[in-house]
């Protein structure tokens, strides 16, 4: 059962090492410009730029409607806002402690999601990512140079620029900024934004009197292993045209087209006439039970996903339980993203990844 979820949880395998990486978890809900600092669970900013938060629990700094124009979150109701360019080599940046010292030699992912604000009148190229062995406070409002970095002598660096042949300038939707990378094994914090000075950074007007700067929102920031992994054993997928007349006992199974809105744990109805054939066959057999588990993909907050895929579990057994099966027969659970059956470095393989299984067993 492929599940529709951009909110999901990293799994064991393959860990998002950010915390909050799509800034839904907040100390204060937002309600000044340039507060970042204050308001964000488990994130600041390395140096004096005023980046900004804005989430939906908010008027003042609200999403999707707010100063800078009309954005929609696209993980939770959350996200960041900071220029990456601006006139005298004004800058803001993001930073965030990372769950785990990165290993030394070790591949890595990272990645997180753009979209250039409507108010914003220029677009640039490049996003630089920087880890730091020691958090990063720096009084100053400028680029956050090489300068500046090595004057903290016992810090240690990995640096790195993430861009493309065209311009990010997209207004409305979300843009992938990815790279991979390997590790030196000091990397304990991260930090992202643009730390060249205005005529080192490749930029462009999308305005004929541009003169405020590139102000851009940031979503779901993801660190995970780029190592090859091990993935757990494939479902059977069970496909809407096949006529199923027995399941494999003792593994699990997914139905090709059993579907969830975004964000949402109810079952659409075009998916219920797959879970009506599952039904009929629990039916005749009537010696056989059912196990259900929610699995999720490697985005989002881990609680958040935990309890999201368990509900997705939940609305599958209470469906059937609607249907006739003895709720006896049926037990539950979700496990979030702790067992992922493809890598969480494509969407592709996230998709695989949102699902819900089942197992049928003999009493």
């Amino acid at each position: 059962m492929w599940l529709l979820c951009t909110n999901c949880t990293v799994g064991m395998l393959s860990q998002n090492l950010i915390k909050n990486p799509s800034f839904e978890d907040f100390k204060n809900c937002p309600e000044k410009l340039g507060n970042f600092n204050d308001d964000v669970q488990f994130w600041s900013t390395p140096t004096a730029g005023s980046t900004d938060y804005f989430n939906g629990c908010s008027t003042a700094m609200g999403t999707p409607e707010n100063f800078k124009g009309s954005q929609p979150a696209d993980f939770g109701v959350g996200y960041a806002g900071l220029y990456f360019y601006a006139p005298s080599d004004y800058r803001e940046y993001l930073q965030a402690e990372l769950k785990q010292t990165l290993q030394r030699g070790k591949k890595y992912k990272i990645s997180f999601y753009v979209s250039r604000a409507e108010r914003s009148d220029f677009a640039i190229k490049e996003f630089g990512v920087l880890f730091s062995k020691n958090k990063l406070k720096i009084p100053i409002r400028k680029e956050l140079s090489k300068m500046h970095l090595y004057k903290e002598r016992e810090n240690k660096y990995n640096y790195m620029e993430i861009g493309n042949s065209n311009f990010y300038s997209d207004t409305q939707d979300w843009i992938l900024v990815q790279s991979q990378f390997k590790a030196k094994g000091t990397e304990n914090f991260i930090s992202i934004g643009n730390f060249k000075s205005n005529v080192r950074t490749r930029s462009s007007k999308t305005k004929r009197n541009a003169k405020q700067g590139a102000y851009y929102y940031v979503d779901m920031v993801l660190l995970e292993s780029a190592e090859s992994d091990d993935f757990g054993e494939k479902p059977i997928v069970i496909s809407m045209n096949s006529e199923v007349k027995d399941f494999t006992l003792e593994k699990p199974h997914i139905f090709e087209n059993v579907l969830f809105n975004f964000d949402d744990s109810k079952l659409v109805d075009g998916t219920k006439k797959e879970m009506q054939r599952l039904f009929n066959y629990l039916k005749v057999n009537n010696s056989s039970q059912i196990s259900i588990k929610g699995h999720t993909d490697s985005m989002g907050s881990e609680i958040y996903n935990h309890s999201l895929s368990r509900k997705r579990a939940e609305a599958v057994a209470n469906y059937l339980e609607h249907l006739g099966l003895s709720q006896e027969r049926i037990s539950w659970s979700g496990l979030g993203g702790t067992k992922p059956i493809a890598s969480n470095s494509s969407e592709a393989g996230r998709q695989q990844n949102r699902r819900v299984e089942f197992v049928i067993t003999k009493k």
